[in-house]
């Protein structure tokens, strides 16, 4: 209320309602009121009707309090600002998802929905199903990928669709990885290994090769097939004692049905790569890279194919013309340094150990001296040392012997290696050849990140062999968004783990006035957010949509814990 001269001024909104035939109008005028020879006039200043009730709630309040706005809280003005859903890492994963081509290859249905939350629950946060699920507490998976009403059954489900639908979604994205059809050159890295498993129950689950070093327990092989970069296009499983050589006719199969077309080499290590798989790749007409093994380079040097004096720090290459054969010979200083430390911290480690037990076969006369010799014995031939180190017993005391000889013989291929291919020269020179056998690193870099780093392909929450292969899919799939993060983030001093918790920091904001909600806000990101937005390409939207109507049951529903999961 202002009072000037012989008038008392009142501004504020007058709202009215009216219904015609059924319907309501409802019209809000800015109005000045005030009193004139006893008498109250108003005087409409604007016609607001065409404003949204958010903003004429918003100036009624302002106008109610334009004198003390200042000094009083957003609580006496019946304004609260309330924290929604995270939706941060979920806008970023999205638009990632959308830009590799993985929300078009898995597509619109419920099921393609449900395994891109799969995907993104995966980046998220590594577990089960079930905390899957959990998800939705926190996370506004409804909001942003239009998902209500499942349970970790649906999810258990979902892996079985996942195998099913693999070769479309892998081709799809293969397809959005190489838009170019007429690019006909294509280079493939293959690799092998291996997961152990907790259980005994998984249909894959056998004894094998463990490369866990987990004796005792069973596990799956998984083969995965990546693209020059060190980009997944395929994941394949096998039986826990699937050798690894006999999965690479599969790898081959696939390429020349699915990805091939061209001259396709393959890349792998010298114990993926032998005879057969070379034979299996010449019928398909493909070519490879791979190396050999210290007793094959040995017996080629023997038999003067390859010559010791050439291995150097300098790439030196032997062409075969008759054989169709390559070999490129090189020597890794600072390996064979690592190799000779190595050698010596072991020699050390056996003589403490033999100066320890001397002093006790010494002092306890009724030790049996025959029994420490077997043990150093087999320490000797479990670190390798066996072509140049023996042992010898003296009444009571054991001791070394070191053959100098042999154990330079031993050492003069250390930090050598040898890559062989059947590329023609024309094809690949030996720099190019030598890279993308090395761009081997990039696949076993994979393997680290899927199996123990920020993936955790382990625990296997599952028992049927269709959805131990959808796991691993989604753990694949999910790769590919952690890989295409870390280019995006390159230029941020974080790791992608580390830039997915932040963003797990953004929320809506619900706003409330006078006890009731005015919708989702988009609130300003802190800076270290908003450089993880604007890296990775995501404009924030100006006004969050509309709140759906939760389905009955709304987006989490708990499961019976005590159902028989052997059928998952």
């Amino acid at each position: 209320m202002v009072t000037t001269g012989y008038f008392d001024f009142f501004m504020h909104i007058d709202s009215s309602s009216t219904t015609v035939n059924g319907k309501v109008y409802t019209r809000h005028l800015l109005r000045n009121s005030y009193r004139k020879n006893g008498k109250v006039t108003h005087d409409t200043i604007a016609n607001l009707s065409k404003c949204s009730d958010e903003e004429i709630a918003a100036m009624k309040l302002a106008l109610q309090n334009k004198r003390k706005i200042s000094a009083i809280s957003t609580a006496a003005l019946g304004v609260e600002v309330q924290q929604g859903l995270s939706v941060g890492a979920l806008l970023v994963l999205e638009h990632v998802a959308k830009s590799i081509g993985l929300t078009k290859a898995l597509g619109n249905t419920r099921e393609g929905r449900l395994a891109l939350f799969q995907v993104f629950a995966r980046v998220i946060d590594q577990g089960s199903r079930l905390s899957a699920v959990r998800l939705c507490k926190s996370h506004d998976i409804e909001g942003i990928l239009g998902l209500s009403d499942f349970n970790e059954e649906d999810l258990y489900a979902n892996l079985d669709w996942l195998t099913a639908q693999q070769d479309k979604i892998e081709n799809a994205l293969y397809g959005a990885l190489h838009p170019d059809a007429q690019s006909k050159n294509e280079l493939f890295l293959y690799d092998v290994s291996s997961s152990y498993l907790e259980g005994e129950l998984n249909e894959l689950a056998e004894f094998g090769y463990n490369r866990d070093k987990k004796n005792g327990k069973r596990q799956i092989v998984l083969g995965l097939l990546c693209n020059q970069e060190g980009t997944p296009v395929s994941i394949q499983v096998f039986d826990g004692n699937t050798n690894d050589t006999k999965t690479f006719k599969a790898q081959a199969d696939k390429v020349s049905s699915r990805f091939g077309g061209g001259s396709v080499t393959f890349v792998g290590d010298g114990g993926m790569i032998k005879g057969p798989q070379i034979e299996d790749l010449e019928a398909a007409g493909f070519h490879y890279i791979t190396s050999i093994g210290k007793r094959q380079i040995s017996s080629l040097i023997d038999t003067g194919v390859l010559q010791l004096s050439l291995f150097d720090k300098h790439l030196y290459e032997i062409v075969r013309e008759a054989e169709g054969i390559r070999y490129l010979l090189r020597c890794n200083p600072k390996r064979m340094l690592e190799i000779r430390k190595t050698r010596a911290s072991q020699l050390a480690k056996l003589q403490k150990w033999l100066d320890e037990n001397n002093v006790y076969l010494q002092e306890h006369k009724r030790a049996k001296p025959a029994g420490y010799l077997t043990k150093l014995q087999a320490k000797i031939k479990s670190m390798g040392l066996a072509g140049f180190v023996e042992c010898a017993l003296d009444e009571r005391s054991i001791r070394l012997i070191i053959d100098a000889d042999k154990q330079a013989e031993c050492e003069q291929l250390n930090g050598c290696y040898v890559v062989k291919t059947d590329l023609p020269v024309e094809a690949a020179s030996k720099e190019v050849v030598h890279a993308r056998y090395k761009a081997l690193i990039n696949v076993e870099h994979a393997f680290r990140t899927c199996k123990t780093g920020h993936l955790e392909l382990r625990p296997i929450y599952v028992r049927k062999a269709s959805r131990t292969r959808g796991h691993a899919l989604v753990v694949m799939l999910a790769y590919r968004l952690v890989q295409e993060l870390a280019k995006l983030w390159s230029n941020l001093d974080l790791k992608v783990e580390e830039g997915l918790s932040m963003l797990g920091q953004y929320c809506k904001t619900e706003l409330i006035v006078g006890g009731a909600s005015h919708g989702d806000q988009v609130q300003k990101p802190s800076s270290i957010i908003a450089d993880l937005f604007r890296e990775a390409g995501v404009k924030l939207p100006q006004k969050w949509p509309a709140k759906k109507q939760a389905k009955t049951g709304g987006v989490y529903t708990k499961t019976t814990l005590g159902k028989n999961r052997k059928s998952r």
